[in-house]
């Protein structure tokens, strides 16, 4: 083999292991709604520019976040529920759980919001108004201040941790109204309120944008977790010194 030879091949081999560093690392995060889209896709992009990484981030269910990282499947998963109610659907679903083998971390706070058609002028609603209007006690807007329609109250059927702690905090345990127009998920939700004037639904705060009208309601929040097999790996901590640090300000609080 010629001298230049030698050279050109030993040159390749660098220029392949460069390329691999700077390819960085890959990180899947799988979980529930309210956390994906508060946290990690408002801030996946400007992480993958600060360090090189990749976010890879798929929507599901607390439950099957978890059962992907038991699996092996992500490296994180995440939710605005406790991990005690995520180790319970897992198991549900026949999953075996060590709860010794995880560790949690908390990284931001979930908001649920109420969302308004965006030409809906009621700008507040107090937490005995929203008591009436969903559980059908209040069924037009013109006693609130908004125009002379009746009330449709969106509801999720694929949010249940969402609507568990709306009826605990908001409507004292008392059932949602039947008269209901049901959606499924968090973004069905936003769309449906979005496509209906007298609509009202509840939201986590990260998805709103404006499509849709958010008007001042009592606080309601729940912290959002990241579970890991054990201790965060040197990149997954890294990306939650991101979330505490620099991706703080890409967050919806």
């Amino acid at each position: 083999m010629s001298k230049y030879k030698t050279f050109f091949i030993a040159g390749l081999v660098l220029f392949l292991m460069s390329g691999a560093i700077a390819l960085g690392a890959e990180i899947k995060v799988n979980g529930g709604g309210a956390a994906i889209n508060t946290v990690f896709r408002p801030l996946a992009s400007p992480y993958e520019k600060a360090t090189g990484n990749t976010l890879n981030v798929l929507q599901s269910t607390p439950k099957n976040g978890l059962i992907d990282l038991i699996e092996g499947k992500a490296d994180i998963a995440t939710a605005a529920v406790t991990l005690e109610n995520m180790i319970k659907g897992a198991e549900k679903d026949g999953i075996t759980v060590d709860p010794a083998s995880l560790q949690q971390t908390e990284i931001a706070k979930n908001r649920t919001v109420v969302f308004l058609h965006k030409d809906n002028p009621v700008k507040k609603l107090s937490r005995e108004e929203l008591k009436g209007i969903f559980t059908g006690k209040i069924t037009n807007w013109a006693g609130l201040g908004g125009n002379d329609l009746p009330i449709i109250v969106i509801w999720g059927k694929a949010s249940p941790g969402q609507n568990a702690v709306f009826t605990q905090e908001i409507l004292d345990g008392e059932a949602v109204t039947k008269d209901v127009l049901d959606a499924t998920d968090y973004v069905n939700i936003k769309e449906t309120v979005a496509a209906n004037a007298e609509a009202i639904g509840i939201d986590p705060l990260g998805l709103s944008d404006a499509t849709v009208s958010v008007p001042n309601i009592p606080e309601i929040s729940r912290p959002i977790i990241a579970v890991t097999k054990g201790r965060p790996s040197p990149d997954v901590q890294k990306l939650f010194d991101f979330i505490k640090g620099e991706g703080r300000g890409y967050i919806k609080q």
